[in-house]
């Protein structure tokens, strides 16, 4: 279920998230993962896809009423160099 596109919040492992994003390559997942974590969120994290298929991540916190726009607009995340998250990082890693 979601308010708008940019808050989805579902169950994952069990548990109801706030999805960050769904269907991301490995690296954007670990780079998703370590920012959030190193934001104090709790980061779960869903593997989809075997075999021949890719797969692929959905990456959720266990604040589920986490926006990422409204994190990454708000200026409310901060990568380890201390310095605010803005648009251009958060799309470029």
């Amino acid at each position: 279920m979601a308010i708008n596109k940019n808050h989805e919040f579902e169950e994952l492992n069990g548990v109801k998230c706030g999805i960050v994003e769904r269907g991301v390559s490995e690296q954007r997942m670990q780079y998703l993962k370590d920012l959030l974590e190193f934001n104090k969120y709790e980061v779960i994290v869903v593997s989809k896809g075997e075999g021949d298929v890719p797969i692929t991540y959905t990456v959720g916190v266990t604040d589920y009423t986490f926006n990422p726009m409204n994190a990454v607009f708000g200026r409310v995340l901060k990568n380890r160099r201390g310095e605010v998250v803005g648009i251009e990082e958060w799309r470029n890693n």
